[in-house]
This record gives C-alpha cells, structure tokens and sequence, in this order.
C-alpha cells in the first residue's frame, strides 16, 4: 500500500457521485459539491479519500457518496 503522501498523483481506484454535502459537525458544502463525481484515492470501511474541491485529497464519510 503506497503512503498518503502518495495519494494525490496515484491512480483513482474508481469514481463517485457526491449526493449531498449536508453535515451535522463539519463544514463539508465548501469541498464537496452534490452531483460532481469525485476519483477515489483511498478508502476504509467508513471513509472514502476523494480529490475535493480544494484539489487536494480529503476524508469523508461514505454517507456523501452514492
């Protein structure tokens, strides 16, 4: 597995939709936009690190994601 400093050049594994971006404790609606598809760098069981808006990778719950 590479490092996470390694992610942003690294292929994407797959692709995904945001549905929405309405979070209870995180400001989210600034670096995820529903309806954009975002490449997937890196995911866990609950997380997906996704290339946001900032062009940088960020964890987010799967919860945003279709």
């Amino acid at each position: 597995m590479s490092s996470f400093k390694e992610w942003l050049h690294a292929p994407a594994s797959r692709q995904v939709v945001c549905k929405h971006a309405d979070a209870e404790k995180y400001l989210v609606t600034n670096v995820l936009t529903p309806g954009k598809v975002y490449d997937v760098k890196n995911e866990t069981e609950e997380f997906l690190f996704v290339v946001d808006n900032t062009g940088k990778v960020g964890g987010y719950y799967k919860t945003y994601f279709e």
